[in-house]
């Protein structure tokens, strides 16, 4: 089997809503990459995140055609929003379509001390006290490349490193390198929850590969599951996107939320950081910092006591 593959080049700005117009015909989601960087490039000379490549993915099959009639139509209404480049599509063979982005993923230095790597490239400098992410996220989202996700693996680093020992929720976990992170930099036990059973198995492969496997739970389930069972943690991570969050607060989010817990929140492009803080406010977490990349924003909330 075939599969194709459709690739865009846009700034930060249009990358979500790109994503967005992807993910109706892509296959598990879509990719997104930071680009203009290399394996020896430092956290103090990687390029602000100003290019992003957004990837899908389909079947090459009767449908393929209709598909990329349709993507080409949403596109095209798209474009009057924000300057779209022509898609480029390529064909893929099956046993190639989840090693086709690798070339472009690279190790990249975070925070003060988070040094995430791709775990086929073993040789790469470290520095002491450096906590090494390994990381082969397959076809789950989660690369450590994207602007959003380097914002709270800060955000994470930060929080991790006042309150220890901690419970941890990584929701919507993908490749686990949120989970992961959490795990290497001091909590005491990490639940990652997905919908999608690519990413449970994932997540719950690079645990094994980084080590942790001991200190994370990877499994699948929702929102609508750990409020039924009660779970509540010390310290959320939820890396997906703004309309989701805002979806998930009117669900009760907040209630997952122990008294004093912080959640940190990713995906949001700027224009939305208000829309979210309103929902945040609403489920009773409290907006009290913003992180900032190009056009993407992290909230962190706290929950009161």
């Amino acid at each position: 089997m075939k599969w194709v593959e459709v690739a865009l080049e846009v700034d930060g700005e249009a990358a979500e809503a790109v994503a967005e117009v992807l993910n109706r015909y892509g296959h598990q989601g879509v990719a997104i990459e930071q680009t203009g960087f290399g394996i020896e490039t430092w956290e103090d000379e990687v390029p602000p995140p100003d290019r992003l490549i957004v990837r899908a993915y389909w079947p090459a099959d009767e449908r393929a055609d209709d598909s990329q009639r349709q993507l080409e139509e949403a596109l095209h209404h798209l474009n009057r929003l924000y300057p779209m480049p022509a898609p480029q599509y390529r064909l893929i063979d099956e046993d190639d379509w989840a090693e086709a982005w690798k070339v472009n993923y690279h190790p990249v230095r975070l925070g003060r001390r988070l040094l995430v790597r791709p775990l086929w490239i073993e040789d790469v400098p470290t520095r002491p006290g450096d906590v090494v992410i390994a990381l082969d996220p397959g076809m789950a989202f989660g690369t450590g490349t994207h602007p959003s996700t380097q914002l709270v693996l800060e955000a994470a680093e930060d929080r991790l490193t006042l309150m220890p020992g901690v419970d941890v929720l990584d929701l919507g976990s993908g490749s686990g390198i949120l989970a992961i992170a959490a795990a290497k930099l001091g909590a005491a036990a990490v639940l990652a929850v997905d919908t999608d059973p690519i990413a449970v198995r994932t997540t719950a492969e690079n645990a094994e590969a980084n080590g942790v496997a001991d200190c994370i739970e990877s499994r699948a389930g929702s929102l609508d599951e750990l409020l039924e069972d009660g779970h509540t943690f010390d310290l959320a991570l939820v890396n997906i996107l703004a309309k989701v969050i805002i979806a998930l607060c009117q669900s009760g989010l907040g209630r997952v939320v122990r008294p004093g817990g912080i959640a940190i929140f990713g995906g949001i492009i700027e224009e939305q950081a208000a829309d979210v803080e309103a929902a945040l406010r609403a489920a009773g977490l409290i907006p009290f910092n913003r992180r900032q990349s190009a056009d993407w924003v992290v909230i962190e909330a706290r929950k009161e006591r």
